[in-house]
């Protein structure tokens, strides 16, 4: 709805118009579904996207395991050592390069798989999407985050 204070010429995009508040709005319900799945296994969302990342390809470096996820250092840092303290990764560095950091998962994590692998299965029942439709959505998602970090002043 305009705002009658403002003339025509002035009036900012609303809310539902933008992509951005769409996608972030989203991601704030996907973050509010997945909380109490989540909390059955003791991890935050964030955790668990390192998890994930982890499950996929175990014994990464810091910087690798950072790149999957699009986290800085700063960001992934202390969510690693949160998770190493609930017992589900080791750090340590890299014996041919020890300014690397190395991420392993522990038997303790390896085992949470198991508990977190009804998860995927809930996403896709409640969006009851086909997974042609899930696949070319997250594929013109993953089109928009590569285009704005790739932009050019």
């Amino acid at each position: 709805m305009p705002d009658p204070s403002k003339p025509p010429g002035e009036q900012g995009p609303a809310l539902d118009e933008m992509l951005c508040f769409s996608i972030y709005s989203t991601g704030h319900a996907f973050n509010q579904f997945y909380r109490p799945l989540l909390d059955r296994i003791g991890l935050t969302y964030p955790q668990y996207l390192a998890m994930v990342a982890l499950w996929a390809r175990d014994d990464r470096t810091v910087k690798e395991l950072g790149e999957a996820l699009h986290l800085e250092s700063n960001t992934l840092t202390p969510l690693l050592k949160r998770l190493e303290g609930l017992g589900h990764i080791q750090r340590s560095r890299d014996p041919e390069d020890e300014r690397q950091v190395r991420v392993r998962l522990t038997e303790q994590g390896r085992a949470l798989r198991a508990e977190a692998k009804h998860i995927a299965a809930c996403v896709r029942e409640v969006l009851d999407m086909s997974l042609d439709d899930l696949d070319r959505i997250q594929r013109e998602i993953e089109s928009i985050r590569g285009r704005l970090l790739n932009r050019r002043p």
